[in-house]
């Protein structure tokens, strides 16, 4: 357990600030742990993942004896020092082979982990195709209905959303958008459904229920933009690699409070996060259309100093005014002709 650490100064305290919870959070960084054993295709597979994840990326070049799912200390001492959400562990066993755990955090420890098995690999450099550029956001594609219903699929994808989902934007350009990750699964059992165990005196994590799911196909693609003699353009993918074929493992689900706290979301609306306020304004809201209205209290207003428009008759210099002085004038006159 860390002990709370008081900002000494401006610059600290600043620091100390950008690491607190956000409406919007920042784009999440992941850091790539060897285990004590990795064989060449668990370390060219973490490599080229973490080509997919940079700039958000940290990789430690020296292996560390961490087992994730029977001591997660060091994870969460990893997590607060570098400011990183999310991790991902290659180990290689004779018991598990090729093995990648994604490991997610919330306010420094472990909310939930994922293992999966490295079945088939085909790197970028084995496709001689064009790349995309570093730092890009993807289009996350899952082909299948099992990812919205199974519970151990559906984690999956809540993982590889988080992992490859970068920094929260209100709209994207089509120049932007170079590649798309396509996730499928393999041929489903039809006795397959929402429920976790076909077998219900078995285990979720199990080798009878494992071997009845289905496994994960992970393709990624470039994306052309070809003339189509219309306003739309013509979308053409070409594989890019990297291409991975997994096999689900063992799992473990997010602690029941700390999951309550990690979805909590401040009272308010998703219009106004969208808007980019940050926080709830006083009497200020935005309406069904998107407009941003605000309502004004004023206080007595005293409206005799209040300067409007005048007709020409009733201003002190009108035709008037001149004609009575003029008839006052010559009555003067006739006064003093009078006396004379």
């Amino acid at each position: 357990m860390l002990r709370t650490i008081k900002p000494k100064n401006a610059r600290s305290k600043r620091a100390m600030e950008a690491r607190e919870p956000k409406v919007v959070e920042d784009a999440k960084v992941a850091i790539f742990v060897r285990g004590t054993k990795t064989g060449e295709r668990l370390n060219n597979v973490m490599k080229e993942l973490m080509a997919l994840k940079r700039p958000h990326a940290i990789s430690f070049s020296k292996k560390n004896d961490v087992r994730p799912f029977e001591d997660a200390s060091s994870l969460d001492f990893w997590a607060s020092k570098n400011d990183a959400s999310l991790f991902l562990l290659g180990q290689d066993t004779k018991k598990r082979p090729d093995g990648l755990t994604f490991v997610r955090m919330f306010d420094g420890r472990v909310l939930d982990m994922c293992e999966v098995g490295v079945t088939n690999f085909v790197s970028m450099a084995d496709l001689k195709t064009h790349k995309s550029t570093p730092g890009h956001r993807p289009l996350m594609h899952f082909a299948s209905e099992l990812f919205d219903s199974h519970p151990r699929f559906v984690q999956l994808k809540s993982m590889l959303l988080d992992f490859f989902g970068g920094e929260q934007s209100d709209a994207i350009a089509l120049s932007g958008l170079e590649h798309v990750i396509s996730v499928s699964l393999g041929p489903t059992p039809p006795g397959l459904t929402s429920t976790l165990d076909l077998d219900p005196s078995a285990s979720s994590d199990s080798k009878e229920t494992l071997a009845a799911l289905p496994p994960i196909h992970i393709r990624t693609y470039t994306v052309q933009l070809l003339k189509s003699g219309t306003k739309l353009p013509k979308v053409q993918l070409t594989p890019m690699g990297p291409h991975l074929d997994l096999v689900l493992r063992r799992h473990t689900e997010p602690d029941a409070v700390l999951l309550k706290a990690a979805l909590k979301r401040p009272k308010l609306e998703k219009s106004d996060v969208e808007k980019g306020l940050g926080k709830k304004r006083k009497n200020m809201e935005t309406d069904e259309m998107g407009d941003l209205r605000g309502q004004i209290h004023l206080g007595k207003q005293d409206l005799s100093g209040l300067q409007v428009r005048k007709m020409k008759g009733l201003k002190d210099g009108g035709s008037g005014s001149k004609r009575r002085r003029k008839d006052e004038s010559m009555e003067v006159d006739d006064a003093d002709g009078d006396d004379e």
